[in-house]
């Protein structure tokens, strides 16, 4: 399933300009939301986001490793600021990108992924993935 957001991408210090965010969730990959986020049909980044953790970051702040996420509310508008650290510059510094998308947006997607997989019921076929492994060590 998939859903395409206009969001609002702010980098390098730069005033807020809009994007577009191509979510996408793969019932295959129950506990993944993929997040790629493109302007004039360029890619500028994509992301894998863990579903709970998007989820709970539209009630309050989660992340303390190359994402963080938080409820963000300005008068009647209320967002979600997703906060990506990438890779690391040559002066040591890492890029870093705000993404501020319309909560209720995200709250909708994610009701559309928890009717193909309910919360909870997110299942991994480890006994295939470790055959899998070993028949490749071989």
């Amino acid at each position: 399933m998939q859903k395409t957001l206009v969001v609002q991408l702010r980098a390098g210090g730069t005033e807020r300009c809009p994007v577009l965010a191509h979510l996408s969730y793969d019932a295959r990959d129950p506990f993944a939301v993929t997040a790629v986020f493109g302007h004039d049909g360029h890619v500028l980044a994509r992301w894998r986001l863990d579903r709970e953790m998007l989820s709970e970051g539209l009630r309050g702040p989660v992340g303390i490793g190359d994402v963080r996420l938080r409820p963000a509310a300005t008068g009647m508008w209320h967002e979600l600021r997703l906060e990506f650290l990438g890779d690391h510059r040559p002066d040591g510094s890492r890029h870093h990108a705000v993404v501020f998308a319309w909560a209720p947006a995200i709250q909708a997607f994610l009701r559309e992924t928890h009717l193909i997989v309910p919360p909870g019921r997110e299942s991994v076929p480890v006994d295939e993935f470790l055959a899998e492994i070993l028949s490749g060590a071989e």
